[in-house]
C-alpha cells in the first residue's frame, strides 16, 4: 500500500466527521435552532436559580453572576430591541465588508492573479504550506485582519499552484486562529494579558509586576514549532484527503483575467503601492500625523488597520486595472465593487443569524456561568503545579468553545488561577502562557468564534455544498496536533526551568 493510500484510509474518520456535520441543517438554520435552545436553557437556568460568584479580588468578594432568562419579558424585549444593533455591531461584519472591497478590486482587476503567478515562480512548491502557516501566525500583529485577508488569498495561491484550495485556506486559518497567541513580535495581546495577570498576582503579592514581554521567548519558539506542525498537518493529512476527492479545486472564483498588459499593470501597481505605503508610514511616524500615537485602546495605526488594508489593496488594484486594461471606466470599478459585495451575500445572511445567537448566549450569562463553575471545580483539586497548569490549559480550551474573547475569559480566570498556581510554585508568567495556549488551539473548531463564519463562507465559495461539518473536519487535525504539541512545548519549558520571556 502506498503512503498516499494509507493517508487516504487514515482520513476516513474525518470523512465521517464531515458527513455527520453536513447532515445537520444549513448553518443559517442551525444558528437559528441554537438561538432557540439558548433561550430555553437560559430560562431553565433562571428557574433553577443558577448563580456563581466571580473570583474574589483584593477588595473582597467578587460579583454575583446569575442567569438571564430570554423567555421572560425583559429578555424578549432585549432580543427585539437589540436585534438590529446585534447585527450591525457584529465584530467581523464591518471588517469583512470594508476590507473585502479593497481585496475585491485587487482580485477582480487581475492584480492578485498576476502577483500570485509571479510568487509561484520564486516560491518552491514544498515551502508554500509553511509560508502560509507562518504568515497566518504573524498576522495577529494586525489584530483580526488576518481572518479576512489570508484564507482567501492562500486558497487562490494553492489553486494557482495546482494544489487543493481548501488545504491552502485551512493552513492559513490554522495559523491565524489556532496560532493566534504566538508571534515573533510583541502584539496587542501581550499588554492586555499582562495587565490581567499582574492584577491576579497582586492578590498575593501587592507589588508584583508582569512585563509585557513576559511570554516573548516562549511565543517565538511556539511560532517556529507551530509552523512546522501546521506544515506537517497540511501536507500529510489535510492535502492528501482533499486530493483524494474531497476538494472541488477550481470551483468558485479562482482568479480573473490579468488583462492584455499585465507587466505594465504590475509596474503601475508597484509604484502606486510604494507611494501609498510611504504616505501611510509618514502618517504613522510623523508627530501630529493622523495615525501617530495612541488610540483608544491600541496604537492608532493598529486600530485603523482595516481601513488601511482597504486603501493598500484598492489603490494598487485600481492602478493595475487602469494600466493593464481591465478597468477602462469608472463603471468597471463600480461593477467590481458591487460584485464583491454580491459575492458576500451568503455570509451577510449567515452573519445576521450568528450575531443574534452569539449575543443572546452572552446576554444569558450561560458561558460565564459554565466557565467560572469549571474553573472553581479545577481549583478545588489538590494536584501538583505542572499538572494543575495542564488542567488550567484544558479549562481555557473548553471555555474557549463558549466564549471567544481572550480578555473576557482571562478576566475571570486570572484571579482564580494566577494566585493559586503561584502558591503551587508556578509563576504568573507561566500561568499566562498556559492560558494563551488553551485560548488558541480550539479557536478553529468553535462556531462561537465570531470569525469562524467568515471562513465557512470562504469554504462555501470554493465548495458551494459545504457545511459546518466540512470546516470542522478540515480544521480538526490542526486543532488536535496543536493541542498535543503546544502543551508539550510548555511542559518542556517548565521542566527545563527556562523563563518564558525577558523580565
Amino acid at each position: 500500500m502506498s503512503p498516499n493510500d494509507q493517508q487516504t484510509r487514515g482520513s476516513h474518520w474525518l470523512d465521517r466527521v464531515e458527513r455527520a456535520g453536513n447532515a445537520l441543517p444549513h448553518p443559517v438554520t442551525l444558528f437559528a435552532m441554537a438561538l432557540a435552545v439558548v433561550m430555553v436553557l437560559s430560562q431553565l437556568a433562571v428557574w433553577a436559580g443558577w448563580s456563581v460568584r466571580k473570583p474574589a479580588g483584593a477588595s473582597g468578594e467578587g460579583e454575583l453572576v446569575t442567569a438571564e432568562g430570554l423567555l421572560e419579558s425583559e429578555g424578549l424585549w432585549w432580543l427585539f430591541s437589540s436585534m438590529v444593533e446585534n447585527f450591525v455591531t457584529f465584530p467581523p461584519l464591518g471588517l469583512v465588508l470594508v476590507a473585502m472591497l479593497g481585496i475585491g478590486v485587487a482580485e477582480r482587476s487581475g492584480l492578485l492573479p498576476a502577483l500570485l503567478e509571479r510568487l509561484l515562480r520564486v516560491t518552491p512548491d514544498r515551502l508554500l504550506a509553511p509560508a502560509v502557516v507562518l504568515l497566518g501566525i504573524l498576522s495577529s500583529i494586525t489584530l483580526d485582519a488576518g481572518y479576512v485577508v489570508l484564507p482567501p488569498l492562500a486558497a487562490v495561491l494553492f489553486h494557482a499552484a495546482g494544489r487543493s484550495t481548501l488545504a491552502g485556506l485551512a493552513a492559513a486559518f490554522a495559523g491565524v486562529s489556532a496560532g493566534f497567541s504566538a508571534n515573533l513580535m510583541i502584539t496587542a495581546l501581550d499588554p492586555l494579558l499582562a495587565g490581567l495577570t499582574e492584577a491576579g498576582a497582586r492578590i498575593l503579592e501587592p507589588d508584583y509586576a508582569v512585563a509585557v514581554t513576559a511570554n516573548w521567548w516562549l511565543m517565538i519558539a511556539s511560532t517556529l514549532v507551530l509552523t512546522g506542525v501546521g506544515w506537517w498537518v497540511t501536507t500529510r493529512i489535510v492535502e492528501p484527503r482533499q486530493e483524494a476527492g474531497a476538494d472541488s479545486a477550481g470551483e468558485g472564483e479562482a482568479g480573473y483575467d490579468a488583462g492584455p498588459m499585465p507587466e505594465r499593470g504590475l509596474k503601475a501597481a508597484g509604484a502606486a503601492f510604494a507611494v501609498t505605503f510611504g504616505a501611510v508610514l509618514l502618517m504613522i511616524l510623523v508627530p501630529g500625523g493622523p495615525l501617530h500615537g495612541q488610540g483608544e485602546n491600541f496604537a492608532r495605526w493598529v486600530e485603523a488597520m482595516v481601513p488601511l488594508l482597504l486603501v493598500l489593496f484598492l489603490v494598487p488594484g485600481l492602478a493595475y486595472g487602469c494600466f493593464a486594461g481591465t478597468i477602462t471606466s469608472d463603471e468597471d470599478l463600480a461593477t467590481m465593487l458591487a460584485n464583491t459585495i454580491a459575492a458576500l451575500a451568503p455570509y451577510i445572511v449567515l452573519a445576521f443569524v450568528a450575531a443574534q445567537f452569539i449575543e443572546a448566549f452572552s446576554y444569558s450569562q450561560l458561558g460565564l456561568l459554565l466557565a467560572i463553575t469549571g474553573g472553581k471545580a479545577l481549583a478545588s483539586l489538590a494536584i501538583p503545579a505542572p499538572a494543575l497548569a495542564l488542567g488550567f490549559l484544558l479549562v481555557a480550551m473548553v471555555a474557549n468553545l463558549f466564549i471567544g474573547s481572550a480578555s473576557a475569559k482571562y478576566a475571570f480566570l486570572a484571579p482564580v488561577f494566577v494566585p493559586m498556581l503561584m502558591q503551587a510554585g508556578l509563576s504568573p508568567e507561566l500561568t499566562q502562557a498556559a492560558y494563551r495556549i488553551g485560548d488558541s488551539v480550539t479557536n478553529i473548531i468553535t462556531p462561537l468564534n465570531p470569525y469562524w463564519v467568515i471562513v465557512l463562507a470562504f469554504v462555501q465559495r470554493w465548495r458551494p455544498g459545504a457545511g459546518i461539518g466540512t470546516l470542522v473536519a478540515l480544521m480538526l487535525p490542526y486543532a488536535i496536533a496543536f493541542a498535543v504539541v503546544w502543551p508539550l512545548l510548555l511542559a518542556v519549558w517548565i521542566a527545563l526551568g527556562i523563563p518564558p520571556g525577558p523580565a
